[in-house]
């Protein structure tokens, strides 16, 4: 399916994925897709993600002394968000793609905005109930729709103020329920190959490589500094997808 040049370009940007992810706890899948999509299309980048998605998610899930307790907090938007990834699975495969992949481009494009200007939303306990069904519902049609993960529950996790070990954790929980739906949903849509499968399979071994080199370099950077530049490359990223999309 992919040439010597582009299966290395493919394995670069899931390193990179994975650097990302090691540092600063999300990441993954928005940059990977933003690579991706540059050189395939967006079916084709969800679905080479998936299983390093799936690997290094299960071990950001895993590390952390909260798991049931998170579990118990957020199961309302960890069920909503899983149960509505089918909704958007079925818009991938019914709208055009290029609107697709320009919606990406804008999602990145305003996640990256948003955390740059510093906005923070508070959402009290006494709201949580309904709220978090809500983001649910949103983040899984995004998810299936376009294969970003973290909008907009990362907002919602910083908006009920979870400590940033355990937001890093529930991320990691949330991203593994989606993960598996997406990975059933496209295989069901018949999006996600055998081929896809293998190709996604290789790519385990350069997220591991990543997220341990970030894991190592996290405590040799300043953060702040980090995801400033982080989220401006995004922002150049998701302009660059959102008008080449058409």
């Amino acid at each position: 399916m992919f040439d010597t040049i582009t299966a290395i370009v493919i394995f670069g940007a899931v390193l990179l994925s994975g650097l990302l992810k090691g540092i600063i706890g999300v990441g993954f899948q928005t940059v990977g897709l933003a690579f991706l999509t540059i050189i395939t299309n967006l079916p084709n980048a969800i679905s080479l993600l998936l299983i390093p998605s799936l690997v290094t998610n299960i071990w950001q899930a895993a590390v952390g002394r909260e798991f049931f307790k998170v579990l118990l907090r957020l199961w309302p938007l960890i069920l909503t968000a899983s149960t509505t990834v089918w909704l958007g699975t079925i818009v991938l495969t019914s709208v055009a793609l290029s609107f697709l992949t320009a919606l990406l481009g804008v999602v990145l494009i305003l996640y990256s905005a948003l955390n740059l200007s510093g906005l923070r939303f508070e959402v009290k306990p006494k709201h949580e109930w309904w709220i978090a069904p809500l983001i649910g519902f949103v983040n899984g049609i995004l998810t299936g729709m376009t294969g970003i993960f973290v909008v907009p529950c990362a907002f919602y996790f910083q908006a009920i103020g979870l400590s940033r070990d355990t937001l890093i954790q529930s991320m990691g929980i949330l991203f593994t329920a989606l993960t598996i739906v997406l990975t059933v949903s496209l295989q069901t849509h018949n999006i996600l190959t055998l081929e896809l499968a293998g190709w996604s399979a290789m790519a385990i071994v350069p997220a591991i490589l990543g997220v341990l080199l970030g894991q190592f370099i996290r405590h040799r950077i300043s953060e702040n500094v980090f995801n400033k530049f982080f989220f401006i490359s995004l922002i150049f990223l998701g302009s660059f997808i959102t008008f080449n999309a058409f």
